[in-house]
């Protein structure tokens, strides 16, 4: 069997969307307890409570979750809220352990996915499992390793599968924690539509201020759902504590959230019309765009007759100013435009490099 031939009739159990929730770590049974009663008593529709029993961090010597112990904490939630539950492992230890506790939804974390061998080691340990297993992408914005991950898994008969898109790391300071990079989550989504993906708002926004956008801009382009982090007293959490919303909080935000209708049969005439637009649009791009490569070769055979280096750091910050400018005068985003240019600068330089060594 193949990724594209699972059925993955689990997620119609549950609601749209689907909602998980919970703290980012379980700290103590208290905390698990209040929280989950908070959020039962807050009439937020979430069908799954989440919490981090063992917490993967950058550095050693910091809060790394509080082990096994945890797993009886989800056990409580389970019986006195009546949520199924849900947890990260990350070794065959932590699936045994997990599975053994009855957790009802298992997902492999960000930095574990990268690993092929430790998601190959998990997937064995998971060998048949009839509970639902989702994959969050890779930390690194690589396609292959998050479906080579799913691969691995369905190799060892685990076809209850879902993905978290949780954004990509990045060296550079942008508004968000981990980049979203939505063409990466949609390319895996056009290759795998039948596979349930929902957003992880939390380590995309890294804080609490976005999380209401960025889980609708999910929904908007057909995501199951979201993994919110939600704790009942945010400010107090031992990790990740920025980030994390009241029950409260997530109630109102689920509440606000719009679901799509992927059924566009009624305005099929209209959006029609759009899309040629776009098309033809598209086509005229792709012209200018090969017009000036044309005159990038031109530029590169006259660098080339004098000895003159490719790249031109005054040319570069010429071109990055022209596309802030322009996109502040046209309303545009500023990040869009630089990131297109830049493309579009790369491009050229890869041009020139090759009349430089070609000819």
């Amino acid at each position: 069997m193949e990724l594209k031939e699972l059925k993955n009739e689990w997620v119609n159990e549950f609601p749209t969307p689907l909602i998980i929730a919970g703290p980012c770590s379980a700290e103590s049974e208290s905390q698990m307890l209040q929280t989950a009663k908070e959020i039962k008593e807050s009439n937020a529709d979430i069908p799954i409570f989440r919490a981090g029993i063992w917490k993967p961090r950058t550095k050693p010597n910091g809060f790394e979750g509080v082990g096994v112990i945890g797993l009886n904490w989800l056990k409580k939630v389970k019986e006195e809220y009546g949520f199924k539950t849900a947890t990260e492992v990350a070794n065959a230890n932590h699936v045994f352990a997990a599975l053994e506790a009855d957790v009802d939804v298992l997902w492999i974390g960000a930095r574990s996915t990268v690993n092929p061998f430790t998601v190959q080691e998990i997937a064995v340990a998971l060998r048949g499992t009839k509970k639902p297993v989702f994959v969050k992408n890779p930390v690194n914005p690589d396609l292959a390793l998050w479906i080579g991950a799913m691969e691995r898994l369905l190799g060892q008969g685990v076809e209850n599968l879902g993905a978290i898109h949780r954004g990509f790391s990045t060296y550079q300071k942008t508004k968000y924690r981990n980049i979203p990079n939505w063409q990466i989550a949609l390319d895996f989504r056009h290759q795998f539509p039948n596979i349930p993906m929902i957003v992880d708002p939390s380590h995309i926004c890294g804080n609490r201020t976005g999380l209401a956008a960025i889980t609708q801009e999910a929904l908007n382009v057909g995501y199951t759902g979201a993994m919110i982090e939600s704790h009942f007293s945010p400010n107090d959490a031992w990790s990740d504590a920025s980030q994390q919303i009241t029950p409260a909080v997530l109630a109102d935000l689920i509440s606000n959230l719009k679901i799509r209708n992927s059924d566009i049969s009624k305005m099929d005439d209209e959006m029609t019309r759009h899309r040629t637009l776009i098309s033809d649009i598209d086509f005229q791009l792709i012209d200018i765009l090969n017009q000036r490569m044309k005159v990038s070769e031109k530029i590169g055979t006259l660098k080339k007759e004098n000895n003159i280096a490719i790249f031109q750091p005054d040319r570069w910050k010429i071109i990055t100013e022209y596309a802030s400018q322009k996109a502040e005068e046209t309303g545009m985003s500023s990040e869009f435009i630089e990131k297109v240019f830049k493309a579009i600068h790369e491009e050229s330089i890869e041009v020139q490099n090759s009349i430089m060594i070609n000819k």
